[in-house]
């Protein structure tokens, strides 16, 4: 099995993971222990994939690269980032800031909109470093 194919598996049962924890809101404990190890996970394959293929040093490069692959790296970046604000929303829910729950669901739509579209652009990111 190549490197693109055991990380587009990876990516895949990362976005299953998530889509499965989304369906656990209601059941907050649950929820955050779904959530939170599948963008530990999704961070653990970003450097897996990085180890393997020096990634960064590629996305150093995207202002030479073609307009798909700045596609995935915009959706994967902010995917990342938007992690972070998930923790930050997550946690004052947590605390007991109700205000934050809607604020929190939205973000977290959009979080995994933008890893869907992450999941799907890396199809043609993994074809050109295989190349």
């Amino acid at each position: 099995m190549s490197s693109a194919t055991f990380f587009q598996i990876q990516s895949f049962l990362i976005l299953s993971l998530m889509i499965y924890g989304v369906t656990q809101s209601k059941k907050r404990q649950k929820h955050v222990k779904i959530m939170s190890g599948a963008m530990i996970w999704d961070v653990i394959l970003i450097l897996q994939i990085e180890l393997s293929r020096s990634a960064i040093d590629k996305a150093m490069e995207v202002f030479q690269s073609q307009t798909a692959l700045k596609i995935h790296l915009f959706f994967a970046v902010s995917s990342v980032l938007l992690y972070i604000a998930m923790v930050i929303s997550g946690l004052k829910v947590l605390k007991g800031n109700s205000g934050f729950i809607k604020k929190h669901r939205y973000l977290g739509i959009t979080t995994l909109a933008f890893r869907i579209l992450t999941f799907i652009t890396s199809f043609y990111a993994a074809s050109k470093v295989a190349l």
